[in-house]
């Protein structure tokens, strides 16, 4: 997903928007861009991300974008913010999501006489299509609720504007936004990480569908939102920073706590417990601190200059990440019994090719693969992610299990039941472990903390948000 900061303050708000913004760079890795108010017109600057870090990229430019308001974005896809001269006045947007029906509201918007002058191979850019849409509404705020109402998948944003800034949750709470001050300077972001080291304290977690205008004098509220809240649970598994929190519970918590139930019952006899960095690192932690086994680091990531193999468009990126960024410990894992904790199996490639196969050229006598969440079952509808089937390993297994692709896998999603069993079991021996464990459903919704009707399940169990 892409990552969002707004700030609103006293003096220039460069600095504060300049590195809110980076603290979002383990999110997108495509593109990313800032805008300020300034002097009645806005400030643009937009660059490609990729291969390249935030800071380098914008280091002079946010020097020279003075003014009090501001809006940044790391993006997962496409180049923001984007400027929009209105019936509204000019505005810049930034968004994070995504709109399953893109195809069909863009051809509605050609009947209504719109233009799209972001294209990229024949895709219109989504923050452009989302703006479009709010300009066909009496306000801006109409705008945003009636656009709200039309999209299938997921929409968070903020607008910059004469008015200050404008933020907006997707109406079904999916992603999070997050307002923070410091004395009388207010901030918006996707991760509150983003806070602590500018001195920011949070200040509200905005409701779904909730919509606020920042100024000078405050936080105004323009629409109060839904009581529909189901917010992605891979926030807290593996896409969030371990040091934010989304509705008050911190990310770095929740993965100790899945580790712990992974340990419970687990009775394979291990020599040390590792995890697949960054993120399987802390459940493995948990699942140390429960087994009393010890934690150590089997596989060490190379930080400077990789991103997360998950989140590239294409699967080569993808691949040469996962290679080049893993570096494994020899000396520990020889001839050692090793439970590995990730975070999640999506297309297990990277798991098969280059992280299990790493282990065991070490030395390691048994790997035991322990997952932090159940087996990923459907593309993700609300973000950037898997968008076919059959890249899931959970899907491959069921094709070559049942000798066809089904639709109807409920027989796979019962956790007891003999074909789920026998699906890990394909898994398991496709990557090449000794031994897989998947989370349970009701562990992982309990080592988040909130009701499960709280929160999106969709890729684990194909029910949308209602």
């Amino acid at each position: 997903m892409s990552g969002i900061f707004g700030v609103v303050s006293q003096k220039d708000c460069g600095e504060d928007l300049f590195y809110g913004t980076d603290y979002h760079s383990h999110l997108g890795t495509q593109f990313a861009g800032l805008a300020v108010w300034s002097k009645e017109q806005i400030l643009r600057k937009i660059h490609d991300i990729r291969g390249s870090q935030f800071k380098t990229k914008f280091h002079e430019d946010y020097q020279n974008m003075h003014g009090r308001r501001g809006i940044g974005v790391i993006s997962a896809r496409d180049e923001q913010p984007i400027l929009i001269h209105s019936k509204f006045g000019s505005f810049a947007i930034v968004t994070n999501g995504f709109i399953d029906n893109a195809k069909e509201l863009v051809e509605e918007l050609y009947k209504d006489g719109q233009s799209f002058s972001e294209v990229t191979d024949g895709r219109v850019n989504l923050p452009e299509l989302v703006a479009k849409m709010i300009i066909r509404g009496k306000s801006i705020v109409d705008g945003i609720e009636g656009m709200f109402s039309r999209i299938e998948g997921s929409c968070s944003l903020l607008i910059l504007n004469k008015e200050g800034v404008i933020a907006a949750r997707d109406r079904h709470g999916y992603t999070p936004l997050i307002v923070g001050e410091k004395g009388k300077d207010l901030a918006v972001t996707t991760e509150t990480s983003a806070f602590n080291n500018l001195g920011f304290k949070i200040k509200k977690y905005l409701a779904p569908g909730e919509i606020i205008l920042i100024d000078e004098d405050g936080v105004k509220s323009k629409s109060q939102g839904g009581k529909t809240s189901q917010i992605c649970a891979f926030l807290w598994i593996y896409t969030g920073f371990p040091a934010s929190s989304y509705e008050g519970i911190t990310v770095e918590l929740v993965r100790e706590r899945c580790g712990m139930f992974l340990a419970k019952d687990d009775t394979v006899k291990k020599d040390l417990v590792s995890g697949i960095p960054d993120s399987g690192t802390t459940h493995a932690i948990g699942y140390a601190m429960e087994s009393k086994v010890p934690f150590r680091r089997a596989l060490v990531k190379y930080t400077p200059g990789f991103d997360r193999s998950y989140t590239p468009v294409s699967q080569e990126t993808r691949d040469f990440i996962a290679k080049m960024k893993l570096i494994p410990v020899q000396d520990i894992v020889h001839d050692k019994r090793i439970v590995v904790c990730d975070d999640s199996i999506v297309r297990g490639t990277q798991l098969k090719n280059y992280t299990i196969q790493k282990l065991m050229e070490c030395g390691a006598k048994e790997i035991h693969l322990r997952i932090a969440c159940p087996p990923l079952m459907f593309p993700c509808k609300f973000n950037y992610s898997t968008r076919s089937i059959h890249e899931l390993a959970a899907r491959k297994a069921i094709k070559d299990i049942e000798g066809r692709d089904i639709t109807d896998v409920k027989a796979y999603l019962d956790e007891d039941s003999a074909k789920h069993k026998k699906m890990v079991e394909w898994i398991c021996k496709d990557i090449g472990v000794t031994t897989l464990k998947y989370q349970k459903l009701n562990d992982m919704v309990s080592a988040i903390g909130l009701p499960a009707d709280k929160l999106c399940l969709y890729c684990w169990t194909g029910r949308e948000p209602k």
